[in-house]
């Protein structure tokens, strides 16, 4: 994967596909992983589930991908259209950024961070009091 669009794609792919060995390959010793109700896993946590009866996927894709690509890093954000479950629980459409780094030539994920959309499918109802007013 030599740029980091290709390995945007290989991680939604082993993703999609709950490879926690491709996934582990795809991530730094020291990843960290926020999920959209702000749970925090350290890399060890984040592959265990990928184990039996964690998630399923029936559909994951990418659209609205962003990426800010610097000499040995890239910022990327990605909204994440899902069909699955986690542990047995439907898995909101959610907003993704991703820390990517460059390690002896290739890509490594070293942080992510998915946050719900508010009114995608899946994501918890917010009354309209909590968004700010229109500029």
């Amino acid at each position: 994967m030599s740029t980091i669009e290709e390995f945007i794609s290989a991680w939604a792919e082993a993703k999609r596909t709950c490879d926690a060995a491709a996934t582990e390959g795809l991530l730094t010793e020291d990843f960290v992983g926020i999920g959209p109700w702000g749970f925090e896993l350290p890399k060890a946590a984040w592959l265990g589930r990928f184990g039996p009866g964690w998630l399923h996927y029936d559909e994951l894709t990418l659209d609205e991908v962003w990426v800010r690509e610097y000499p040995n890093s890239a910022l990327a954000r990605a909204r994440r259209n899902v069909r699955g479950t986690a542990r047995g629980n439907p898995m909101p459409t959610a907003r993704a950024s991703l820390a990517v780094v460059r390690i002896d030539g290739a890509w490594k994920l070293a942080g992510i961070h998915y946050s719900f959309i508010a009114g995608a499918p899946g994501a918890p109802s917010f009354p309209a009091s909590s968004f700010p007013a229109s500029p």
